[in-house]
């Protein structure tokens, strides 16, 4: 029986998969056309996958020569002879796995380099013998090369780049025969590896790898192909689930990342399942609660993205200015930060402002940021027990409870608002408030869409009920007439008749506290303090 998989390569007849075959044919033609290019992708974004499917799909028409870097360790990067002695031992590796055909003095020649105790060839010598190869085969040869992450900080793999970008250009100069196509694969792309090893003069900032072609394909799952993956689950398992729906609620939480795609079924089918029937696991209560998992687990995903946080100073207060404080930040491709972020997949380009890439992630940085806060001063420690038992009720979240108490509470640890007061402490003082009454049972995620100086959507999840909150700075009754409407708004996309609103008011003659207000069929509690 197949199953979802969160590790290394996914593999069609072992594991449930979004169909590639649209990606592979947009990568073929590349091929076809003789383009050199990079893929670089985020972390756990299927890289590897694509490469061993595209392998499989055009080794009929070429010669598919897959190394990976992450087989040659530190000293094999440390100087020219040592690197061809390590890229002679992963051909030869390929080679023998492949039964791919070479002729004996070829084969000689990398089982020489291989073996030498003291190896004196050069990468000139190399490309030599690659070219031979090259000029040999009765097919074109692809070279692919996974994880070039490995050869960071090593200026043997920019000599090696550079021998690769002559011959390109020598296979329409000079007409010699050289490799088809070359593809490297890695999250930091050949820019970032050049600046960190020859930053040090403008003189030597030119790529040697300037001859690849863009790579411009989406490699993040659509809505359809999460569908197609779940109709062939449904078809083992006979859930009863409805694929477009929960295919659709999967891509909202994930973007189409496909570590999470993955990694969200993974917890459904082997953890939800178990407490629920598979038919309401497989529903949005189903999803929640994996959501709910992965917040709390700590995968090899989030720890790599920790890992850049603690790395990047200025990735980490960038993120924070956007989530926390809801600065816009233009899209600016040439700017290094946002370039970084992008490239670590933190972010993407929404209508030309920087945007965090999903909600998974945006919950998860909100998660990181209100612990720091938490941990430097608990502001409400001192207001009494805010345990979450006296805001449930019969298994559902009393939302009205919360922004009576959240006003009280407020009132009396920081007294009248200030006029220094923005609409972004607040949004971080309600969520201060907020995570511990909901954390271990829901979910919360802000609506980047309205995340901005003005106005705040907080959307909860909780035990399959769904509450929607605005969070304003208060700015007159037209003003929040047109609150009103936009959170009305809200309720019909999402199916709900009941609202809730929070303002922060400066006005000294307000009253405080909660208010019912019916609008037709409606409900909005709006909570004033």
């Amino acid at each position: 029986m197949k199953q979802f998989n969160t590790t290394a390569v996914c593999i069609p007849s072992k594991h449930y998969m979004v169909d590639l075959t649209d990606r592979l044919v947009a990568i073929r033609e590349m091929i076809d056309e003789g383009k050199y290019f990079t893929i670089n992708r985020a972390r756990q974004y299927g890289k590897t996958t694509t490469l061993a499917a595209l392998k499989k799909s055009i080794e009929h028409e070429y010669v598919v020569l897959m190394l990976d870097f992450q087989g040659i360790g530190n000293s094999g990067f440390s100087s020219e002879e040592t690197f061809v002695q390590e890229f002679s031992r992963l051909i030869l590796k390929r080679i023998k796995i492949d039964s791919l055909i070479v002729n004996d003095r070829i084969r000689t020649a990398l089982e020489e380099w291989r073996d030498t105790k003291t190896p004196v060839t050069r990468l000139g010598e190399l490309f030599d013998v690659l070219m031979d190869w090259c000029e040999d085969s009765d097919r074109g040869i692809v070279l692919m090369i996974d994880e070039v992450d490995s050869a960071t900080n090593n200026q043997v793999f920019l000599d090696f780049l550079a021998q690769l970008r002559d011959k390109y250009i020598s296979r329409d100069v000079d007409d010699i025969t050289t490799f088809q196509s070359v593809i490297l694969a890695g999250v930091t792309d050949v820019k970032h590896l050049k600046s960190r090893i020859r930053g040090e003069s403008e003189s030597k900032q030119n790529s040697p790898w300037n001859i690849a072609a863009d790579f411009l394909i989406d490699m993040s799952l659509s809505e359809e192909g999460i569908r197609g993956m779940l109709d062939e689950y449904e078809s083992d398992h006979h859930t009863g689930m409805d694929s477009a729906a929960v295919a659709k609620m999967i891509r909202e939480y994930t973007n189409g990342y496909p570590f999470l795609v993955s990694r969200i079924c993974q917890l459904i089918d082997t953890q939800v399942c178990k407490s629920m029937t598979p038919r309401d696991a497989w529903s949005r209560n189903g999803i929640d609660e994996a959501v709910k998992g992965m917040l709390a687990e700590n995968n090899t995903l989030f720890q790599s993205l920790t890992a850049k946080l603690n790395s990047f100073h200025d990735i980490r207060e960038s993120l924070r200015s956007i989530l926390m404080n809801g600065e816009r930040i233009v899209w600016s491709p040439d700017q290094d930060t946002i370039s970084q972020m992008e490239m670590y997949g933190f972010i993407r380009n929404v209508n030309g402002a920087v945007t965090i890439d999903n909600r998974i992630f945006e919950t998860r940085l909100y998660n990181l940021f209100l612990s720091d806060e938490e941990m430097k001063n608990n502001v409400f420690s001192k207001a009494g027990d805010l345990g979450r038992n006296q805001f449930v009720e019969d298994g559902t979240l009393n939302m009205r409870l919360i922004l009576e108490r959240f006003i009280d509470t407020y009132t009396e640890v920081f007294g009248p608002l200030e006029d220094r007061f923005k609409e972004k402490d607040g949004r971080e003082l309600f969520l201060l408030y907020l995570k511990p009454i909901i954390n271990g049972t829901g979910n919360y995620y802000i609506e980047a869409q309205t995340r901005d100086q003005t106005r705040t959507d907080v959307i909860v999840d909780y035990l399959g009920q769904q509450f929607i909150i605005e969070l304003k700075i208060w700015r007159g009754e037209r003003y929040n007439e047109s609150g009103e409407k936009q959170i009305l708004g809200y309720l019909d996309h999402f199916g709900l008749t009941t609202g809730y609103m929070l303002s922060f008011n400066f006005n000294k003659k307000k009253t405080t506290g909660v208010t019912r207000v019916q609008i037709e069929d409606r409900v909005l509690y709006e909570g004033m303090i």
